[in-house]
């Protein structure tokens, strides 16, 4: 019988695992917003040293492994497992950045709730006692993105005001069974919620419904609320998701106002940087997570937060047949003391 599975959908770990090293790579418009001071490399173009825009996004992807790995004191060969997945096809970007380190992969998709799902399974296979050392990694790149999911750049579409701006930005946590923190305590595992938004570019309302059911959920599991949180972050729901979000919760006579943000909503400078709703992407809520966020717990900024990463689970065939987009929302619970 289990005993670390709490209520429906939650994880309680007994030896919460620890997050020794992590970094971020961003690109350079992600490099001008608000957070510019808490990424480890900036890119100056879109490009990373690289002839195409995924290219780029393997660099990404190797810079913020190889960072994350030196932060943590741990040589790539000594990493057990590495959870990586991206919004490309196949998640080549991931496949290609490890491919040459003979690291066992599990290669995931998770829309842009990634950075959250491969935390939660790297912690749950050190936890277990599978391994003493994993990784997860994710990325995405504005430019890859656009081209694969939406139009051609020289095609020079209008974005409507509810459309998101994907990240360039790839993120790296190391994770080990003995590190001094932050720790993993909690993982919640999200449900397909569907909420019959057809508009790929009104991302933030379909993934809203996965939001607010993965955090009821965990609150629900846990017996905690969200006050017992220093910050609660959703990534990347935007400024109409993150505002659904509260409303669903207003209705249950719960204000998330004092300790909610969302990664969509802090990336970027929305009043001096195009990017309508906010930014998206799988880069989005790994870059805001493994710079500004953990920087933050461990400068004492917070001492616990949830980070309940949201993805729409949509592809451009799905989206050409008319089907609504199915979002998934993925939360982790990470606090500077390992006592739970």
């Amino acid at each position: 019988m289990s005993t670390k599975h709490i209520g429906k959908q939650t994880i309680i770990f007994s030896n919460p695992p620890s997050i020794d090293g992590h970094a971020c790579v961003v690109g350079k418009k992600e490099g001008e917003g608000p957070l510019r001071n808490s990424f480890d490399y900036i890119g100056e173009d879109s490009y990373f040293g690289e002839k195409s825009w995924e290219k780029a996004e393997t660099a990404m992807q190797k810079m913020a492994f190889s960072m994350a790995c030196d932060k943590a004191s741990v040589t790539p060969s000594s990493v057990e497992y590495v959870f990586a997945g991206d919004l490309l096809n196949q998640c080549v970007a991931s496949a290609y950045s490890l491919r040459d380190t003979n690291i066992p992969f599990f290669g995931l998709y998770g829309a842009c709730s990634t950075m959250a799902e491969s935390i939660a399974l790297a912690a749950i296979m050190v936890d277990g006692a599978f391994a003493n050392t994993t990784a997860a990694v994710t990325s995405s790149h504005f430019c890859s993105a656009e081209r694969q999911f939406r139009f051609p750049l020289e095609y020079g579409g209008q974005r409507t005001p509810t459309a998101q701006w994907t990240a360039t930005a790839a993120g790296a946590v190391i994770i080990t069974s003995q590190g001094n923190g932050p720790f993993i305590t909690h993982v919640t595992t999200g449900r397909i919620k569907d909420a019959g938004i057809t508009d790929m570019n009104n991302m933030g309302a379909a993934m809203a419904v996965a939001a607010y059911d993965t955090l009821t959920a965990h609150f629900n599991d846990t017996k905690l609320s969200p006050s017992d949180y220093d910050l609660i972050v959703t990534g990347d729901l935007g400024a109409i998701g993150h505002s659904i979000v509260m409303d669903f919760f207003k209705k249950d006579g719960v204000d998330l106002a004092p300790n909610y943000d969302d990664c969509g909503l802090m990336l970027y400078d929305r009043k001096e940087q195009d990017v309508h709703a906010g930014g998206s992407g799988c880069g989005c809520s790994a870059s805001v997570l493994c710079g500004y966020l953990l920087n933050g717990m461990r400068n004492g900024r917070w001492n616990r937060i949830l980070f309940a990463a949201t993805g729409a689970l949509m592809s451009p065939v799905t989206t050409g047949q008319g089907e609504s987009i199915p979002g998934i929302c993925h939360a982790v619970t990470i606090s500077v003391n390992k006592g739970i």
